[in-house]
């Protein structure tokens, strides 16, 4: 059975203070707004409209939790950077973002996405920054591989993991990693659930 398939909706969350138990596992799932996140996550789940699709940055403005089948929840996070809605907003939700990755206990990991053709941002270097000091494994997708030939993917994929290597590793094992990814041509889906699988337990 795949990691993600079979994600189920669970709740959404405007604040802090209706954070379900903090118990179990989750593993957050970030990016910049049209970084490619809720195709990402529907492709993951095998499920046309799990997270919700949008042409529009900045549509997801909650958190969203998803229950999978290991028990493990899958956290869908509010894309940050442009969005067409007010500053003070935008706000609200970094202040979100930032309080649930620092705070969480069961976060066991994050899924950062980033665009393939635009990797490694001020602001994904910013979200980056929020969650080293936590000791907890990151995971970069890079999204819309298939916009680029196979050389500048590769080169993409080295620049990241390259930029990763400066915040340092894990000692044994590596704390922070990379893959290229696409929802267009569904590649990079055993990948990924391979690393998430074995932050939680479950493979490698």
């Amino acid at each position: 059975m795949s990691l993600f398939r079979q994600a189920r909706f669970e709740t959404s969350v405007a604040h802090t203070a209706t954070l379900p138990p903090d118990d179990g596992a989750e593993i957050a799932f970030a990016g910049r707004s049209n970084s490619g996140k809720s195709s990402a996550i529907n492709t993951l789940a095998d499920h046309t409209r799990l997270a919700h699709v949008s042409k529009t940055p900045g549509r997801t403005q909650l958190l969203n939790f998803f229950r999978l089948q290991c028990g493990a929840r899958l956290v869908d996070l509010p894309g940050y950077g442009y969005a067409a809605v007010p500053e003070k907003i935008r706000m609200k939700w970094q202040g979100l973002i930032e309080t649930y990755l620092k705070n969480r206990a069961c976060l066991v990991g994050l899924v950062l996405m980033m665009d393939a053709r635009h990797p490694m941002t001020t602001l994904d270097r910013q979200m980056i920054g929020w969650f080293v000091p936590s000791g907890r494994p990151i995971h970069v997708l890079l999204t819309k591989s298939d916009k680029l030939s196979r050389g500048a993917g590769a080169a993409a994929l080295n620049q990241v993991r390259a930029a990763l290597k400066t915040y340092g590793s894990g000692g044994a094992g590596m704390l922070y990693t990379a893959q290229l990814f696409s929802s267009l041509t569904k590649s990079g889906i055993e990948e990924c659930e391979q690393v998430v699988g074995a932050w939680l337990g479950q493979m490698g």
